[in-house]
């Protein structure tokens, strides 16, 4: 029997790849809103983030997510995405 592929992406913070699954994807849409895509099926652009909250305060700091996304972060998604980190815990 075949094994499956495991799809990997690269952490934006962090510059490593680990599989989908352990990331979590913010997308820039086309009206230049910026949501959490907890499906990973949303249109625009996107970037993967680590589920880890050591790996979003640094994210905070460097505003890596928003040089990825080219668009100001608001404060608001920060709290989601860690809202949504710590119920995976």
């Amino acid at each position: 029997m075949k094994t499956r592929k495991i799809p990997m992406r690269m952490c934006s913070v962090t510059r490593e790849k680990f599989p989908k699954n352990e990331l979590l994807r913010i997308v820039r849409t086309k009206e230049n809103e910026i949501k959490v895509d907890l499906t990973g099926k949303l249109n625009g652009h996107g970037a993967y983030i680590k589920k880890d909250l050591a790996v979003l305060e640094k994210c905070k700091k460097s505003k890596a997510l928003a040089r990825c996304l080219e668009i100001e972060i608001p404060e608001s998604i920060y709290s989601e995405i860690e809202s949504i980190i710590n119920q995976e815990d």
